[in-house]
């Protein structure tokens, strides 16, 4: 399975350490399996934050029965608590190694942010959320969740 990892930066290796905080499923390594999100990513960082150029990181990742990985097939209850305890908590609030699922993008964190702030219930969030359309996400939260995705090559976009 090929990965998407969109950068500002230049680096050869994966830090859990640098990663930021307060994300979606929670501090860590993000990649998606769509090229073009990671592109707008990589485009996004650069123009928030300055660095390297727009930078698009490819990689080959084996699923494995050896990950302990929590998949969400949709923007489900579960997805959305999940999404709020890792944004308001911060940190890791989970112990898998990888998480995959969608994307609580720039369109949905209006709504998610109302539902964090009590003004939507769960039902009333998903029925908000039901007309984006949703990309994908994988993150990497352990070293041994990295050891599985190897680098094939930088690509400037």
């Amino acid at each position: 399975m090929i990965l998407y990892h969109g950068t500002n930066v230049k680096f050869s290796k994966i830090d859990l350490q640098l990663s930021k905080d307060k994300r979606d499923f929670g501090k860590g390594f993000y990649t998606t399996s769509i090229f073009e999100q990671a592109e707008k990513w990589a485009k996004n960082q650069f123009i928030r934050y300055g660095g390297n150029g727009s930078i698009v990181k490819i990689f080959e990742y084996e699923p494995t029965s050896r990950l302990k990985v929590l998949q969400f097939d949709s923007m489900s209850k579960q997805w959305l608590e999940f999404v709020k305890e890792n944004r308001t908590g911060g940190g890791i609030n989970h112990d898998y190694d990888l998480v995959i699922g969608p994307v609580a993008n720039d369109n949905t964190m209006r709504t998610i942010a109302l539902y964090v702030a009590g003004i939507y219930n769960a039902e009333q969030a998903l029925e908000q959320l039901a007309f984006f359309n949703v990309n994908d996400q994988f993150s990497f939260h352990t070293e041994k969740a990295l050891s599985h995705l190897v680098w094939k090559e930088d690509k400037k976009v």
